[in-house]
């Protein structure tokens, strides 16, 4: 791995260091926060991609009390187009071709996830029902992803978010499961790869369940550096911190595993001086974000205290990042499983990856950042 260049890494602020913490600023002795550099260059609005079809797929037909509903696109939808859309430029999803979903998945996975859902739908696992409405909505949810890499590769916009469902990053390369069916992160990223000429790839996962269909598919892969910060001890039951990779993609999964109860002054902490630096050091050529929103205090699947300006200020941390390394961002909706909360994050994230609001910088917190960079550190200079 290539060091970082010093012209290009953190500064320190000129005067007074403060930090940023959950409650509130304080100024350290000695000490200089670090600051990413904020020359953002805008290319035209952020493009927003949906389609009907995902309100199509109800997992309720099968599982009455099942979290993953259509009122969680509705809720967004509605509060965007309260706000004007942002300024988006709106685009109607395509439909992702078999061809592309067989770039991660097997022929047979793809093959299995279809008949079922002409026949009618049915159970897949515990979590995971489909309907006959499923496949294509999922082959929507897919096409979005992959539409927004072309988009975002070819120059027609910074940055983009694809509001869509089923999700996709629990989903494996021969196995549908946690609510998704095929991995649509994973296959933009494939495809930016092998079509688009795009050489080195970030995808954060910042879902507050561990992304464990993207970590396998990419594990062994030195061109996709895959960060996740996920909640200890949830669904799907990976995402070790000690779990970096292997072969030769070995440091370049990075795992960010918190406790339960942790807030902004973890998430930003790990994000801030951990990830964002080995991804400097990375220097991506586009950015993606499996943007789950259950890490929001008010989620009904998960125990974090996350807040919508918390999912902003990430956003921020990670478009100054992206900026310096001139990537653009593509965002992927996954979880969140409260409507009134996606429709406060979802609109403060789009702001924030469109907009110039500064990030701020936080304190390191002395617990998991200062583990997580015991073992990040070997593969990643901080």
């Amino acid at each position: 791995m290539s060091r970082r260049p010093a012209a290009i890494g953190p500064q320190p602020l000129p005067e007074k260091p403060q930090w940023r913490t959950a409650r509130g600023w304080r100024t350290l002795q000695g000490r200089r926060p670090l600051v990413w550099p904020t020359f953002f260059l805008r290319a035209g609005c952020l493009l927003y991609l949906h389609h009907r079809s995902s309100l199509e797929h109800d997992p309720r037909v099968l599982s009455p009390d099942h979290p993953d509903a259509p009122e969680r696109v509705q809720a967004i939808e509605a509060a965007m187009r309260g706000q004007g859309w942002l300024g988006c430029e709106l685009r109607d999803a395509p439909a992702a071709t078999e061809r592309e979903l067989e770039l991660v998945h097997a022929a047979e996975h793809v093959t299995r996830i279809r008949e079922l859902c002409a026949a009618g739908g049915g159970q897949i696992d515990a979590d995971t029902f489909v309907g006959e409405t499923s496949y294509t909505a999922a082959l929507h949810a897919a096409g979005a992803a992959c539409a927004m890499a072309r988009a975002l590769v070819r120059g027609e916009a910074r940055s983009g978010f694809s509001v869509t469902r089923p999700a996709g990053h629990h989903a494996e390369h021969e196995r549908a499961m946690g609510f998704c069916m095929f991995n649509n992160v994973a296959i933009a990223a494939e495809l930016a790869i092998r079509e688009l000429g795009i050489e080195k790839i970030l995808i954060l996962d910042w879902d507050v369940h561990h992304g464990n269909g993207t970590a396998e598919i990419f594990r062994r892969r030195a061109d996709v550096l895959f960060a996740s910060i996920h909640q200890l001890g949830l669904f799907p039951g990976t995402g070790a911190v000690s779990d970096a990779g292997s072969g030769k993609g070995l440091g370049y999964t990075i795992n960010v595993p918190v406790p339960r109860g942790s807030d902004e002054e973890v998430w930003i902490s790990v994000l801030e001086h951990v990830i964002l630096p080995s991804a400097l050091e990375f220097r991506p050529q586009l950015v993606l974000i499996s943007a789950g929103f259950d890490a929001h205090r008010d989620d009904p699947l998960a125990d974090c205290q996350l807040e919508a300006s918390s999912f902003a200020q990430m956003a921020c941390h990670v478009r100054e990042m992206a900026s310096s390394v001139n990537a653009p961002i593509g965002a992927v909706l996954e979880g969140g499983y409260n409507p009134r909360v996606l429709a406060e994050c979802v609109p403060a994230t789009i702001a924030a990856l469109d907009g110039t609001m500064p990030a701020e910088s936080i304190a390191p917190d002395p617990l998991v950042t200062s583990r997580v960079a015991a073992h990040v550190g070997h593969y990643w200079t901080l």
